[in-house]
Formats: C-alpha cells, structure tokens, sequence
C-alpha cells in the first residue's frame, strides 16, 4: 500500500499531507488534514539512505569552501549546511522554508532569526513591574 505525499496549497497552511492509500488506484479527493482544504499538490516522494552523523559530518567538513563560507556568516552558506545536515526527511514548517528562503536571498542569520523567534513563539511578556502602573496614574 503506496504512502502519497501532497501539499496544502492554503496560504496560512501550507503544510504536507501523508495519504496511506489501499491497493494502487491512486489517492482519489483528498483534504489536508490540518485545515480541511482541497487544494493540494501532489509531492515527489523521498527515500531513505541509511548514513552515520560521523559520515554527514564527514562530508561537510571535507568541503573547504562550505566550511571558508561559514566561518565568513555567509547565510547561504548556513542553508547549505542545514540542507546536509537535515536531508529531506521530516516536516520542514512554512516558517522554516521562509527562513531558509530569506537566508538564500542574501539576508543576514541576526536579521532573520529574532523576526521568526517572535514571529513563531508570539511575543515576549514585559517583565513584572515594567511599564505604567495599573491604576492610571501618569
């Protein structure tokens, strides 16, 4: 029994749907399962490869030139490595894939990451007995 994989097309979704399908007539009228929407694409599915963290990290640190961008805060350069590092497997969140695509672009990793700290996890409390009183005193 085939596993399809598709896309939510959802603006605020955006997320990738598993089908498990029985028999192989394809997955017919599929929704996402996180907002009910219909309006899905079809993903190419990915396969595992069985590798060591020594032969990922063996790989990348092998790569003079990925390790000289680094060491300069080259963004690409740290999506390059978070690539390898991550393979294809597991849920990469619209967040994630914003992110990766801001650091493609050139945008630094200290303008980039405080904007999606407070973009996923909201903004921070004001610490206690910070700010006017309550009362309404001025």
């Amino acid at each position: 029994m085939p596993v399809y994989e598709y896309r939510c097309q959802n603006k605020k979704c955006g997320r990738k749907v598993s089908v498990l399908v029985r028999g192989f007539s394809g997955a017919g009228d599929v929704t996402c399962s996180f907002c009910g929407g219909k309006d899905l694409t079809r993903l190419f599915s990915t396969f595992a490869m069985v590798r060591t963290d020594q032969d990922i990290y063996g790989d990348i640190l092998d790569d003079p030139v990925l390790v000289n961008r680094m060491m300069h805060n080259d963004p690409t350069a740290m999506v390059e490595w978070s690539r390898r590092l991550g393979g294809t497997e597991g849920e990469k969140t619209p967040e994630y894939q914003d992110m990766v695509e801001r650091l493609e672009r050139g945008e630094s990793y200290e303008s980039v990451v405080p904007e999606m700290q407070k973009r996923i996890l909201g903004e921070p409390e004001p610490p206690a007995g910070a700010g006017p009183a309550a009362g309404g005193e001025d």
